[in-house]
């Protein structure tokens, strides 16, 4: 059954309009305007206090004078009158509301108060409803569009969510004007009710909806955004732009639409984490959403490069290859049968360039369909398909020697025929992505597109929106998500935080703070607490040697730099005289650990922070002296499964260090793995943990050890 309230709003029998009246420069109108003409066969309901037809619809004064209670309200009036009108349209019955009216959250502490009024007040009516502060929605299926701009294109398969209105409304001839059809598309913009999470959820469930594409400003729930997305993204792809990860763009939205935005690099792995693409524009968002939507799915990642020119073929060839794809030289079969379609001189081996040769038909349907019948590629990219829009750029010059004729006749006589070449993808089951110079100008680009192919105005941006149905392919290949559980609580590491709490400190020291994820199954080092130069002396000779000696205390951070571990320590008396010694540096009596020295090149990091509306989140990458001059790190949201902690490890971008490497085994990613949960564990177990710091994690032979840790606690 499904109980996303959306399903109703978006297929309302009827439509009431609150503040829209005659006036076409009014923004109420210009939303009526759309509702009323652009075919939209439900019943329109004015409400207008004093004209009494709008749009040459009969007006009702009040929406108390209603005849019914409308399927969905949509209301554009001042923020003041927004509560008193959501209560009438409640006491009515209605169940649905579209809220444009802005100045709510947006605009600070009065807005802020107004919107949990607002909240209450539809709650106490069981009403749900988008906005405020938005543009509204566009339900192609059934004709209907709320914003201010035309709809004028037949239905589509992309499905769009934004936290922005002006990319379902401003954007709809910008779309139009390249082929590009949504199914559904909403604006959520406060989200004080409905959000661009139950937009997710309700385009994963909307049939009509092929791919889905969502502008991101900030998410207010980020663990059922997971959830959500790792329901659809198996089956259905998801690609998303988030610009909140700057300051500027994180203060820009939160004066835009409220949203909490979040690091940049939290949400690379939120993303990561629940199957969806990133995508770093607009233009990307539309176009890679596009292919994804029309195109069957890459089965595997080689390609085949067509073109009539040998720069775009390059530039595509070499985006596809950096992009994990392979441009595979074709076998000496298909070459032989290419070679009689191309002139002598081209390259018939892939990519196969026809050079300036005016062949339509070889280069848009016969070389195309020889490497897809093959068996030799998974996808194509082509460059060159063209026909008006060349008649028209070369006319000016040809015109007075071809006896007056005009562009038409002498378009005519190409003979263009492309029926076979758009039929390829569906037939065939790979993708093909058109790459030309020339726009909807041209007969060749607006057949294609009209026909659900797309057509990117640049080698390029074919060759990345490929690289992105490749990216696709490997979220599909993914092992099926098992819902993660933390490791059962552990009660010693719950007494050893609860001390710290009650002593009133703010971190574990690192003794106490390796036990604790000891008790999580992370492994740490064999190590003896010790107060007194006999202690340490007995220590080391117990655990073996070369030994380690550091001060311990949750007082002391860095204390390499402050002369407080020593290192090698060969001999009993080596180990006293190093506690005698780092207890000089310390300047106050401080207990030491003593642990046997863990010799390897390969250092490592692991932790934790929480983020304000995202949560506990994990992190791993590479280590020691270079965590912070590379950054070379991977996050997830906690719980972190085993599948997403082995992902972690395969996402940095050092992680061929983790393989066999200078003679030096291949790490054990499976404790790597268990290392990754236990840190999950002791964030979602123990709330009062803040953060924690596990640097170096060093690889000793194959195995990887926590040599030093860190646990800060907070509220």
């Amino acid at each position: 059954m499904k109980t996303n309230p959306l399903h109703g709003l978006m297929n309302p029998a009827s439509v009431a309009t609150i503040g829209a009246g005659n006036n076409f420069m009014k923004m109420g109108t210009m939303h009526a305007l759309s509702i009323t003409k652009d075919g939209y066969k439900g019943k329109f309901y004015p409400v207008h206090l004093k004209d009494e037809t709008v749009l040459g619809h009969r007006a009702y004064r009040s929406v108390e004078e209603l005849p019914e209670a409308p399927g969905l309200a949509l209301i554009v009036i001042p923020s003041e009158h927004v509560i008193p009108t959501m209560d009438a349209l409640g006491r009515l019955g209605a169940r649905y509301a579209i809220i444009i009216s802005a100045g709510f959250k947006e605009i600070g502490p009065k807005g802020i108060e107004m919107e949990r009024e607002l909240v209450e007040t539809a709650r106490r009516h069981g009403m749900r409803f988008i906005g405020p502060n938005c543009m509204g929605i566009v339900n192609t299926a059934i004709a209907l569009n709320t914003t201010v701009m035309e709809l004028r294109d037949k239905p589509g398969p992309l499905g769009f969510a934004s936290q922005s209105g002006t990319y379902i409304t401003q954007t709809l001839k910008y779309l139009g004007n390249r082929g590009i059809r949504f199914s559904k598309a909403l604006s959520v913009g406060n989200e004080a009710d409905i959000s661009i999470v139950d937009a997710l959820e309700y385009l994963g469930e909307d049939e009509q909806t092929k791919a889905i594409s969502l502008y991101i400003e900030g998410i207010r729930d980020v663990p059922r955004f997971i959830e959500v997305a790792r329901r659809i993204t198996p089956n259905k792809p998801v690609v998303a732009q988030y610009v909140g990860g700057s300051k500027a763009g994180a203060r820009s939205g939160k004066s835009h639409t409220g949203a909490m935005a979040g690091p940049d690099y939290i949400y690379d792995g939120i993303f990561r984490q629940a199957g969806i693409i990133r995508v770093d524009s607009i233009e990307d968002l539309y176009g890679h959403g596009w292919a994804l939507a029309t195109q069957p799915p890459l089965r595997g990642n080689r390609i085949a490069v067509i073109t009539n020119s040998g720069g775009p073929g390059t530039a595509m060839s070499h985006i596809c290859e950096e992009g994990g794809m392979e441009i595979p030289v074709f076998s000496e079969k298909l070459r032989e049968a290419v070679r009689p379609l191309i002139p002598p001189h081209a390259p018939n081996g892939n990519p196969v360039d026809i050079t300036f040769s005016l062949d339509t038909a070889a280069l848009t349907t016969e070389i195309p369909r020889l490497a897809m019948e093959s068996g030799e590629i998974d996808g194509l990219v082509l460059h060159g398909a063209m026909g008006s829009g060349f008649v028209k750029a070369i006319y000016p010059h040809i015109k007075e020697f071809i006896q007056g004729m005009t562009i038409d006749e002498i378009t005519g006589s190409l003979n263009i025929d492309l029926v076979g070449s758009v039929a390829l993808p569906e037939k065939h089951g790979i993708p093909m992505l058109l790459s030309s110079f020339f726009d909807r100008d041209d007969s060749s680009t607006e057949f294609y597109e009209d026909r659900d192919i797309p057509v990117y105005d640049s080698p390029e941006k074919t060759a990345r929106a490929m690289v992105t149905l490749n990216r696709y392919r490997l979220v599909r290949g993914r092992e099926p998500h098992v819902p993660a559980e933390p490791l059962p609580l552990s009660r010693a590491a719950a007494e050893i935080i609860e001390k710290a709490r009650r002593a009133g400190r703010g971190a574990l020291d690192e003794h106490e703070a390796k036990q604790v994820l000891a008790a999580y199954g992370a492994p740490v080092t064999d190590e003896r607490l010790v107060e007194s130069a006999e202690e340490a002396a007995a220590a080391a000779a117990a655990l073996g040697y070369p030994a380690v000696l550091k001060a311990c205390s949750a007082e002391i951070l860095h204390k390499t730099e402050k002369g407080l571990v020593r290192l090698n320590l060969a001999s009993e008396a080596e180990a006293a005289a190093a506690f005698t010694e780092v207890q000089k540096a310390a300047g106050v009596k401080v207990p030491a650990i003593v642990y046997r020295m863990v010799k390897g090149s390969r250092e490592l990091v692991a932790g934790m922070t929480r983020h304000e509306g995202i949560g506990p989140c994990v992190m791993f990458g590479l280590g020691g002296v270079y965590t912070e001059l590379l950054r070379d790190v991977a996050f997830r949201v906690a719980p972190v499964t085993a599948a997403d902690a082995s992902e972690m490890t395969r996402e940095i971008r050092a992680s061929k260090i983790l393989g066999e490497f200078r003679g030096m085994p291949a790490a054990d990613t499976g404790a790597i793995v268990k290392l990754l949960v236990a840190v999950s564990s002791v964030a979602l177990n123990h709330p009062e943990v803040r953060e924690i710091d596990i640097n170096p994690v060093i690889l000793s032979g194959s195995m990887p050890i926590a040599v030093d840790a860190l646990i800060a606690l907070g509220s």
